[in-house]
């Protein structure tokens, strides 16, 4: 039986430029079934769109398929179980958890606690029939990249399976990227060694993942190495976006605020491509689904004059022509 794949959207990435107003949930589902590209929408909205969403999902025919939340341990244990609820009510499969670096008492969480709030996310979602999987992102525990095999090693002590969301934008972005490497202090994991960014050299975090068959969920918004900070952006203290973003095609002139290089993708499409090989080689990948998420949010694309939607195209076109390129080849 051949290897399935499928590829949606981030709901909050169906506009174009940053200015433009969103779209209504139907105006988006619209958009979304005209492209012909798009498997299903990625989306946990608030509990008085849903019934929107579902009319929207079955007059389009586009599934939500999963959805995500970001939570703070202390805090949002409540938080987490409705809005499984509400996936399971949307039929979706997957629940994206972003968990913070600090408990509500502003202490930083060790690999236990996040691995006590992920059983706890398994049986939760056990009861609706929905998937949880820990993101790896940036202002999160995660960011401290080294954590997420350990704790992946304490999970499946357990006897639970790890499942990983992989955003390796997060990753990408922090290549050759001094100030960020500061975060955590991961440029002393890097100059030891212990930490490899880049994805072709062997032994690299994000292949490390993919071999130990963790990534159940895949967002995908391209970035490059030392990415561009996000200078069209400026929060109330005068600092600019950390820069997680960059178009994965021509923007066009003046619409992005750096001379736009395509073969700088090439790191960020490797692991892509990676990820792609071992699904389609491997038949116990968890893998069911990648959703791309170029948003106009302020360390991404705020102020951007792009279209966000366009970007989106372009990326599910190039990842439809990999995917099928990479499956036909291992069914040889």
């Amino acid at each position: 039986m051949p290897k399935n794949l499928e590829f949606g959207i981030q709901t909050n990435g169906i506009k174009h430029a940053h200015a433009d107003p969103m779209p209504d949930i139907h105006k988006r589902f619209h958009m979304v079934k005209e492209t012909g590209l798009f498997d299903y929408v990625d989306k946990t909205p608030a509990a008085n769109e849903v019934e929107q969403f579902l009319l929207a999902s079955k007059k389009y025919h586009l599934p939500i398929r999963c959805g995500g939340w970001f939570y703070m341990l202390g805090r949002d244990e409540t938080l987490l179980i409705e809005n499984l609820k509400i996936a399971n009510a949307l039929g979706s499969e997957i629940h994206n958890i972003q968990l913070f670096s600090h408990n509500i008492s502003g202490e930083l969480i060790t690999n236990q606690d996040v691995a006590d709030f992920y059983e706890f996310a398994l049986k939760e979602g056990d009861k609706l029939s929905v998937d949880p999987c820990l993101e790896v992102h940036v202002n999160m525990w995660s960011e401290d990249f080294l954590r997420v095999s350990e704790v992946g090693q304490i999970v499946e002590s357990m006897g639970l399976p790890f499942q990983i969301t992989l955003d390796h934008s997060h990753i990408i972005f922090k290549i050759d990227n001094p100030f960020e490497q500061k975060v955590f202090d991961i440029d002393e994991d890097i100059k030891k060694g212990d930490l490899i960014l880049d994805p072709f050299t062997a032994g690299h975090v994000c292949g490390d993942w993919i071999s130990k068959g963790w990534v159940r969920h895949c967002h995908a918004r391209s970035a490059v190495p030392n990415n561009p900070k996000n200078i069209v952006a400026t929060d109330d203290e005068g600092n600019v976006g950390r820069g997680i973003q960059y178009p994965f095609c021509d923007p066009g002139t003046g619409n992005y605020h750096e001379l736009w290089n395509e073969q700088l993708l090439e790191p960020w499409k490797e692991v892509v491509r990676q990820l792609m090989k071992y699904h389609a080689n491997n038949t116990d990948s968890r893998l069911g689904q990648i959703s791309t998420e170029f948003i106009s949010n302020f360390d991404y694309g705020e102020g951007c004059k792009y279209s966000l939607f366009d970007q989106a195209q372009a990326c599910t076109s190039w990842m439809r022509s990999t995917w099928d390129k990479i499956l036909a080849e291992a069914e040889k």
